[in-house]
């Protein structure tokens, strides 16, 4: 594999013999370049600071460095932002897989560490990694008995309710057998997880409301009583993040 195609990684891993071997195992499958190797929290997000990073591999216990924060608040903190990596579990146990999943993470490695199970995991993320620069041609949803092929680029947002997954396009709401979760991961960034319910595309936020009560953001073709949208609620540690994923791209505010 040519270098410009590797993944770049960063592993935070408290334990020096446990990292070092880590990194090993990664360099020696060709198919990740290790950027960094970090024991604490601080250092992790500094490194991702410095470099994008395609993957971390994340213990989930710094117990060495006598920090009582784990591997996992780095990812609640990241996991949601438009620019986030990937994020892959290295631990001793699978404990903490159900709420890792929820949280986005892609794998995870139990230790002690294989040189197989490295392999596979990378190969895993290449292929997700090439399916979410491709994204979905189309997304089909039910409409009672019928099926509806909607285009991606016009999907406004997903919504997760009573246990069912639904879509809203211009055409109207519709449910599809996908989790919020894999939505999230086949449309990469083109998606911003507003709510642990609502995945909103940004291109169609058309008005962040924030109040004493909360924020909300209408989504949709236009707003006001002639234009069709729909009011998505904003979780409070989401709001800020929102805020700065959408004026990324925009001028005519100063920001504070």
């Amino acid at each position: 594999m040519s270098e410009a195609n590797l993944l770049k990684a960063l592993v935070l891993e408290d334990e020096w013999p446990t990292r070092n071997y880590l990194v090993k195992l990664i360099e020696d499958t060709h198919r990740a370049e290790v950027i960094g190797a970090v024991a604490t929290l601080e250092e992790a997000r500094e490194a991702m600071k410095g470099s994008p990073m395609d993957v971390v591999f994340v213990d989930v216990q710094l117990t060495a460095t006598g920090d009582s924060r784990t591997g996992l608040d780095l990812i609640r903190s990241m996991a949601r932002e438009p620019s986030a990596p990937m994020f892959v579990l290295a631990t001793a146990s699978s404990q903490h897989s159900l709420e890792a999943f929820d949280l986005g993470v892609v794998d995870y490695i139990l230790k002690p560490y294989t040189e197989d199970r490295v392999e596979q995991c990378l190969k895993r993320l290449l292929e997700r990694r090439a399916s979410r620069s491709q994204g979905p041609r189309r997304v089909v949803a039910r409409r009672k008995k019928s099926l509806v092929f909607l285009d991606p680029d016009t999907i406004w947002a997903f919504e997760a309710a009573d246990r069912l997954t639904f879509v809203h396009a211009p055409e109207g709401r519709f449910d599809i057998d996908l989790s919020l979760a894999a939505i999230e991961a086949s449309f990469g960034r083109a998606l911003f997880r507003v709510h642990r319910n609502w995945l909103v595309n940004l291109a169609y936020v058309k008005e962040l409301d924030r109040d004493i009560a909360g924020a909300t953001v209408t989504v949709g073709r236009d707003i006001g009583p002639e234009g069709r949208s729909i009011q998505v609620p904003v979780s409070q540690d989401r709001s800020k993040a929102l805020r700065d994923a959408l004026l990324e791209n925009a001028t005519g505010l100063r920001r504070t």
